[in-house]
């Protein structure tokens, strides 16, 4: 059973709670099929990439939707008329859908399909507003006397 209370936690940490929510749901949503393969690779500081396994699929076959904070990788195979008879089909001709959770300002670089290989470039690019920023310390000035000029001519 991989069932994890994040009860105390919640009950301490301010604004944590989407990622709480994702913890739990990750669970449910990959328990059954894991078609097609992918690898998830870290290709930089902010880069990305992630390869599926989709032999037998043409471009026309797949469609990429990067919503907020989701990609959206579906296969729909198309009607294919062989003038042949199987006998035994082992490559997998089915559809697919498979989603991928995205961390905050990730968004989708570039999209190949080359020799089975559907790779999607990702790349985080944090707003200049975003970034951290140092903040100096300011002292205030001493105060000093003001003499008018006209006082010491005077004595």
């Amino acid at each position: 059973m991989n069932r994890f209370d994040f009860t105390p936690y919640r009950r301490t940490m301010v604004g944590f709670d989407r990622l709480f929510d994702l913890l739990e749901n990750q669970g449910r949503m990959n328990s059954g099929d894991n078609y097609p393969p992918f690898n998830i690779e870290r290709r930089g500081e902010d880069a990305y990439r992630i390869t599926l396994a989709v032999a037998g699929f043409k471009p026309a076959d797949i469609e990429i939707t990067a919503q907020q904070n989701l990609l959206v990788v579906q296969g729909k195979k198309g009607e294919d008329t062989s003038a042949g008879q199987f006998l035994h089909v082992g490559i997998a001709q089915r559809g697919f859908e498979r989603r991928f959770e995205l961390a905050d300002y990730v968004r989708v670089d570039d999209a190949n399909l080359e020799d089975g290989l559907l790779q999607i470039d990702l790349v985080r690019e944090v707003p200049e507003a975003m970034k951290p920023k140092k903040i100096p310390v300011g002292t205030q000035k001493t105060l000093s006397v003001v003499r008018d000029d006209s006082d010491s001519a005077a004595a």
